[in-house]
Parts: C-alpha cells; structure tokens; sequence
C-alpha cells in the first residue's frame, strides 16, 4: 500500500475527506520525527512502539577486501509491533 492508497483508506475508514486525512498522516510523521530527534518512545498500544535506540561501536568487514575496519556508535529507530498488530498478521 503506498501513500495515496493509504491516505484514501484513512479516509474511507474515518468517514472524512482525503485532504483531511492526508493532514493527518503528515501531523502524524511529523510528531513521530519530533520524538525521534529528543529521544523520545512513542507507543501507540495494539499497534506499535517506535524508539531511539544506540548502536555501540564495532568492528566490520569491507565485503569488498574483506579488510576490518570501524564502524562508530550510532543512533537508529526501531519499530516494533504490537500484539493486535502481530494477530492480524497472524490470520
């Protein structure tokens, strides 16, 4: 499903318009891109969980030489699904 897709269903489902639902799936990025910048977890019951999580330091392979090398600590998003949202999947 892309975003159109997505943005229609939205708006099927909320009985709204889908400039009205396309808003709201922009305010929605947009919080979630505020909470990853302070750090914060954003959990959102049934359906998701996204947090800041740190990637400690550590040693790689260049796949290419085959030589190590480091790659630095690091932040990165992760996501997890919730429990109504992994039955669904499930069915």
């Amino acid at each position: 499903m892309n975003r159109t897709e997505l943005v229609k269903a939205i708006a099927e489902k909320a009985n709204t318009t889908q400039a009205a639902a396309s808003d709201v799936l922009d305010a929605f990025g947009a919080i979630l891109n505020d909470a990853a910048a302070k750090g914060e977890k954003v959990t959102i019951p049934g359906l998701l969980t996204m947090e800041v999580v740190d990637r400690a330091a550590r040693t790689g392979r260049n796949p290419q030489t085959g030589a190590e090398m480091q790659i630095p600590a690091s932040k990165g998003v992760k996501l997890s699904a919730g429990t109504a949202l992994k039955n669904s999947a499930k069915k």
